[in-house]
């Protein structure tokens, strides 16, 4: 009995312990929700937004480059601004300008106006999220970081599946998404302001050097402008693919919440076979699995809704471990320095890779209709299947029991997400 009593005792003690650990993170990881789940709702309701408007699906196309366009940008300029006038000032100033970008959308519709404030909120973003990111990584200890990690990951995946709703809620007409999504942007500022008032220190300045990482792994450097000219084009113009088949508005949240949740699935079981086997035959089961799922929803799934959220969430399932895995891949061959540079251009890759992907499909889309999408991505997917096979006959790979670090399931929302997710023994040249 008093065994019993000393454990349950124990237990609330640890409870307490983990939940002290953790609180004064708590404002930080709200307002990553917010961003998150503005982020997410904003992209898919401007793709919608603008069909209703009756933009063409390459002005769509061009409307979603621009993010992407601005992603890239402020991946690049962040640190140096982050270094320049510190993580209080950058936040509330991108926060700002995010705020005002969305609203001004809402005053005048133009497709080449959406693009500049497209281009705009992705450079805001790409900001906001580093500086979230560097900031909660500065604040977390080793007996913390898993907890915190996991917590964030549950916050993304909430936040982005949650906020798609809003759309069907409020609907795709009038002002009131527009001002929502600034509401949330300006909100975001109340959170971080009750955080921990010593703003961390500046982050080290990040190096790019595209031939030293073409050098690293030019398969992960290939996987990752794949990932972007498939996955971000699915974010871009997956809206488009489902009204074009005739899916309503909830329907079409919903095949978008799918795809997403979908991506959760399987990156712990790919990732963890991953570490015990050739990465590289992972990575070509992992890309097999998305172009089947392509191939089925360009020929297969019909108009059904069912079909296609089964269609999209394997697709998910497949395609959206694959920048984990080929970031994993390119660490297995970097060498003790170049980690940081490897996390750094991988994000880069990507968002190449973003900038032409929608642009390039919305052609198609606009020529041959909504299938045309996942025809697209199939052949880009079936394309890299045929790359990763060459490159397993011309390099071998590095043996598991060889392998500085293992697997780690990332977002692809800043540079110093990677730092975070980091375990304490790679940390060294971080």
């Amino acid at each position: 009995m008093f065994g019993d009593r000393f454990r349950r005792v124990a237990a609330k003690i640890r409870i307490s312990s983990s939940m002290s650990q953790i609180r004064p993170l708590i404002p930080l990881l709200i307002t990553a929700g917010i961003l998150i789940g503005g982020n997410g709702l904003q992209g898919t309701y401007i793709s919608l937004r603008a069909l209703e408007e009756g933009f063409s699906t390459s002005l769509i196309g061009l409307i979603g480059t621009g993010y992407s366009i601005g992603f890239a940008i402020g991946c690049i300029y962040v640190t140096r601004i982050l270094r320049s006038i510190g993580h209080i000032r950058t936040f509330s100033a991108m926060a700002a300008i995010a705020s005002a970008a969305s609203l001004a959308m809402v005053l005048l519709i133009d497709p080449w106006f959406w693009f500049l404030m497209r281009l705009i909120a992705g450079i805001c973003f790409a900001s906001l999220f580093a500086t979230v990111e560097s900031w909660l990584n500065a604040q977390v200890t080793n007996t913390n970081r898993a907890r915190t990690l996991s917590i964030y990951r549950v916050v993304d995946l909430g936040s982005v599946t949650a906020a798609q709703y809003l759309i069907p809620a409020v609907g795709i007409d009038g002002f009131q998404l527009f001002v929502i999504i600034s509401m949330a942007l300006t909100l975001s500022l109340v959170p971080i302001s009750f955080a921990d008032r010593s703003s961390p220190g500046a982050p080290e300045a990040i190096r790019f050097d595209i031939k030293a990482l073409w050098n690293i792994s030019p398969l992960a450097t290939i996987g990752c402008i794949v990932v972007g000219l498939t996955n971000s084009t699915f974010r871009s113009l997956g809206p488009i693919y489902a009204e074009g088949i005739g899916l309503t508005i909830t329907a079409v949240v919903t095949f978008m919440s799918a795809g997403i949740i979908g991506g959760v699935v399987l990156q712990y079981p790919l990732g963890i076979y991953s570490d015990r086997l050739d990465r590289r035959l992972i990575i070509l089961l992992a890309t097999a699995g998305a172009m089947l799922a392509g191939l089925y929803l360009a020929f297969f799934a019909g108009d059904g809704e069912w079909p296609n959220y089964i269609g999209i969430f394997v697709f998910g399932a497949f395609a959206m471990p694959l920048f984990s895995l080929c970031s994993a891949h390119a660490n297995d061959h970097a060498a003790e320095g170049q980690h940081a540079l490897v996390s750094a251009g991988m994000l880069f890759f990507w968002s190449i890779g973003a900038i032409i992907g929608p642009l390039f499909a919305s052609f198609m889309l606009d020529i041959f209709g909504p299938r045309a999408l996942f025809i697209y991505t199939a052949a880009v997917l079936a394309a890299f299947m045929l790359y990763t096979l060459q490159r397993m006959t011309a390099r071998s790979g590095v043996p598991a029991d060889e392998r500085s670090m293992r697997f780690k399931s990332l977002l692809r929302t800043s540079f110093f997400f990677n730092k975070l997710a980091a375990r304490p023994e790679e940390r060294k040249d971080r």
